[in-house]
């Protein structure tokens, strides 16, 4: 538990979800010591999100004494272990549930780099270092001063295109649109402690270390929490075209432990200077560290947020934003010149002081707990509890 919450977890507002066996999904604050039901403040995490002053709010309700102790935290925790969970005792589940999961790409030069890597290596892992060294060649690994939209970007693209080396991954990477995708449906990640999923059929992939951002249906970011953006190298190498296969299946998105509602001590300017690290501890005794700092993102996270949602695209529900990592592993794990693939039974751990760690083992997509309990069946838990006006 030292670990999953942040340091100084007693000053963090920390709001996440628990299936509590016979009701369902319940919206809870998380302290070191105990899970507090918030159902009579708010029935779903995307209704707590739209209320004004949220963390304001959450702490009335809690001083009050409205909200009634359901667990021990370090029980809860102990019980999110999937290989070991007990179906009858509660465990956390990812915090959000309504909000749209959307993700932005190609947000850090190393990232970029790797993309037109895996574009001009066609998702073929062995060739991937001698493409590398070819592109580094060309355009160099010093794109970090370049903002994009700006016209010392748009001098660059003329050059790139003049040497036959442009990418739609620098288009996103240095142009003045982001790339913004649907990374999961709403309902469909997977919390601390769960199984995550990579495509049976992937031979080239990785991990994503990941802030991401929980935004209101007004554009407002209200909080953050971690996220791990399972992604496919060899698919989304072989075809841009093949993103949804490459980010989208049973499993992929892992988010949580819990978001942390900005207040007094932990706001926006916070975010902007996390600095990730992942760890990855494979079956065999294999070990990976990385790590992403947001302060080296090349797009502001709010204009990020501008980018997906306003006059052109509403969420009504809200939305939870993966703001992108410059994680991109080139470690050889199987061979020299083979490059980072997960294997079955890799534990991938992302962490940041201010927010806690994420800890998910990996598995395959058909081997995943299947995802069964969507928006209809959440809708009858509530009404049934009473908690639909």
């Amino acid at each position: 538990m030292n670990t999953t919450l942040p340091t100084l977890s007693d000053r963090a507002l920390l709001i996440g979800r628990i299936w509590q066996p016979s009701l369902g999904p319940v919206l809870v604050a998380v302290t070191p010591d105990d899970v507090l039901d918030l159902s009579r403040l708010a029935a779903t995490c995307s209704d707590l999100l739209e209320q004004d002053q949220a963390a304001v709010k959450v702490r009335q309700f809690i001083a009050s004494g409205q909200a009634a102790r359901l667990a021990e935290t370090s029980a809860v925790l102990a019980n999110s272990d999937e290989p070991s969970r007990n179906p009858a005792l509660p465990w956390f589940m990812a915090p959000c549930d309504l909000q749209a999961i959307k993700a932005s790409g190609v947000t850090f030069v190393a990232s970029m780099l790797e993309r037109v890597i895996e574009e001009q290596a066609r998702g073929d892992a062995s060739r991937a270092e001698a493409v590398r060294q070819a592109v580094v060649a060309v355009i160099g690994d010093n794109l970090r001063s370049v903002r994009p939209g700006s016209p010392a970007a748009a001098k660059l693209k003329e050059v790139l295109l003049a040497q036959g080396m442009w990418s739609q991954y620098l288009e996103v990477g240095i142009g003045p649109d982001a790339e913004i995708f649907t990374k999961a449906q709403p309902m469909s990640a997977v919390g601390p402690g769960s199984q995550v999923g990579i495509h049976p059929g992937s031979q080239w992939n990785n991990p994503e270390p990941e802030i991401v951002l929980a935004v209101n249906s007004r554009g407002e970011v209200v909080g953050a929490t971690l996220g791990n953006d399972v992604n496919l190298r060899d698919f989304e190498g072989r075809s841009a075209l093949l993103l949804g296969k490459a980010k989208d299946n049973n499993a992929s998105c892992a988010i949580g432990p819990f978001i942390r509602l900005f207040d007094t001590d932990f706001g926006i300017d916070d975010v902007r200077q996390c600095d990730l690290s992942l760890q990855v501890q494979g079956p065999e005794g294999f070990v990976m560290q990385g790590s992403s700092s947001l302060s080296q993102i090349s797009r502001d996270p709010l204009n990020l947020v501008a980018q997906a949602m306003g006059k052109y695209h509403q969420y009504p529900d809200g939305m939870l934003l993966f703001l992108g990592t410059m994680f991109a592993p080139t470690q050889d794990r199987h061979g020299p010149g083979q490059g980072f693939t997960h294997v079955v039974g890799d534990v991938v751990s992302v962490s940041t002081p201010l927010l806690g760690t994420l800890v998910n083992r990996v598995t395959t997509s058909d081997q995943a707990v299947p995802w069964v309990y969507g928006t209809r069946q959440l809708m009858r838990d509530l009404a049934q509890r009473g908690l639909l006006a």
